[in-house]
């Protein structure tokens, strides 16, 4: 990591891995804006960890500009997504499509707009991504949340090529099954723990975060372009998942 790097800023901060990612970076010696939704949670977060709220729709590029006015970020991890539905295209509603399309694609564009040249100007800093499995491979029920994580994918590539010569990284983290609350709501009858992780051994939210750290703390002139990580009972590239039988 370059001893240069002195304040990140982590998107969806207050649940899965995102709130793993924080304390992470605090130990680090870095000071962490962390934005969220819930007030409550953002609170709690800060008293934990010493990051410094900021209490935001992460759509809502402008309030977090404001929060972060004069702040030299080094570090952005744009973590903060949703899978609102598992549904068949031809059924979705076309509101969740804009939902999914906003937040796991936009947002992170919007926000990376705001941080990027004073990272440019300082030839200083780290941009990371919060892909997913989702985006590389085709899955049943999941094409909006797919196309939104596979844009995000080439805009990461597409921005390598822009920041050539500038210092800045550009990392995307893509992860398999994690055991986090993304799929809550897009499960009926709050079955996503029974569905999806009860007898099976998914990835943590803290490893994901252990990444994210090790990425960060390479020499600046070493890029870790992508990260796939699977739990090891789930076929790369693939929609398959075993359970484990120890016995």
């Amino acid at each position: 990591m370059s001893d240069a790097y002195r304040v990140a800023v982590v998107t969806g901060a207050t649940s899965g891995i995102g709130k793993a990612i924080v304390p992470m970076l605090r130990a680090r010696g870095l000071t962490v804006y962390a934005v969220g939704r819930n007030e409550a949670q953002l609170a709690e977060l800060a008293a934990e960890t010493g990051a410094i709220p900021v209490q935001a729709d992460v759509r809502d590029t402008a309030r977090i500009a404001a929060a972060l006015q004069g702040v030299e970020v080094d570090v952005l991890v744009n973590n903060a997504g949703i899978l609102s539905t598992r549904a068949s295209f031809q059924e979705i509603d076309p509101a969740e499509i804009d939902a999914m399309i906003d937040v796991n694609l936009k947002a992170p564009l919007h926000l990376t707009r705001v941080v990027l040249p004073g990272m440019v100007a300082r030839k200083r800093g780290h941009l990371i991504y919060i892909g997913s499995s989702g985006g590389q491979a085709p899955y049943p029920n999941m094409g909006a949340y797919g196309a939104s994580k596979a844009g995000l994918s080439l805009f990461c590539d597409n921005l390598r090529c822009d920041l050539l010569g500038t210092s800045v990284r550009v990392s995307e983290i893509v992860p398999g099954r994690v055991q986090t609350e993304l799929y809550r709501n897009s499960i009926a009858n709050n079955q996503a723990q029974a569905v999806l992780y009860d007898g099976y051994r998914p990835i943590q939210p803290e490893h994901v975060a252990r990444i994210v750290n090790d990425v960060i703390a390479l020499p600046v002139y070493v890029d870790v372009a992508r990260v796939e990580v699977f739990p090891t009972d789930q076929a790369t590239g693939g929609g398959t998942m075993v359970k484990f039988d120890a016995q």
